[in-house]
């Protein structure tokens, strides 16, 4: 069994090393969204929901559209590989980073189980984001833990909300509803993950002021 800190700093953006022929038993999904009712939300309001997708149509609707938000991503000026394209420290990492990313793209519809936390919101406030998504991201992250507890491999994307009417009209999702982000799970091909390069603890941090 993982310590905690194992836990925290081993589950990892898992994209190439997802079994896409291994089923995920349901049950064990359910589990990891009960973990994740336990997360903070704003007021305690729990406005949240999480659309699980396992149906073959439905996977492959959604990796459409999300292969054609991948491409475009892939081609701007900030995509991973370009970003850092002239700093030698980080344009290795985000190279491998970017053909993982295209990776996902192209098999997104084949992993056997998509999940996307949402938050129900009748409109969004342009001066307080923070505390509206705040309400929906730790429990989204408490998911990806309790994913990697068991071991699950997921990955943390947003690029299906290049295209989010399309996406909210694949899932029916009613008009005060917002999705987060959309998780792929599956089982991992092999299980050891270590914690990422990381700057210096110095480098980030602040005391009392910047």
């Amino acid at each position: 069994m993982l310590s905690p800190d194992e836990l925290l700093t081993t589950t990892r953006a898992v994209r190439r090393r997802l079994d896409l022929d291994r089923p995920v038993p349901l049950e064990l999904v359910r589990e990891c969204i009960e973990i994740a009712l336990q997360a903070p939300s704003g007021s305690n309001r729990q406005t949240w929901h999480f659309v699980v997708v396992t149906d073959a149509d439905q996977r492959a609707a959604l990796g459409e559209v999300y292969g054609r938000a991948v491409r475009g991503y892939l081609a701007s000026p900030g995509a991973a590989g370009r970003l850092y394209a002239d700093d030698p420290s980080r344009a290795p990492v985000q190279t491998r980073v970017g053909s993982s990313v295209a990776y996902l793209g192209e098999v997104m519809g084949r992993v056997p189980v998509l999940v996307v936390p949402c938050l129900q919101v009748k409109r969004l406030s342009a001066s307080n984001q923070a505390g509206t998504w705040g309400s929906v991201l730790p429990a989204a992250w408490s998911y990806c833990l309790a994913a990697r507890a068991r071991d699950l491999g997921t990955a943390w994307t947003t690029l299906h909300l290049t295209y989010e009417d399309e996406v909210n009209a694949i899932l029916g999702l009613p008009a005060d509803i917002r999705t987060a982000a959309l998780i792929p799970t599956a089982y991992t091909l092999g299980t050891t993950f270590k914690p990422a390069p990381r700057q210096p603890v110095d480098e980030v941090l602040h005391l009392d002021r910047w």
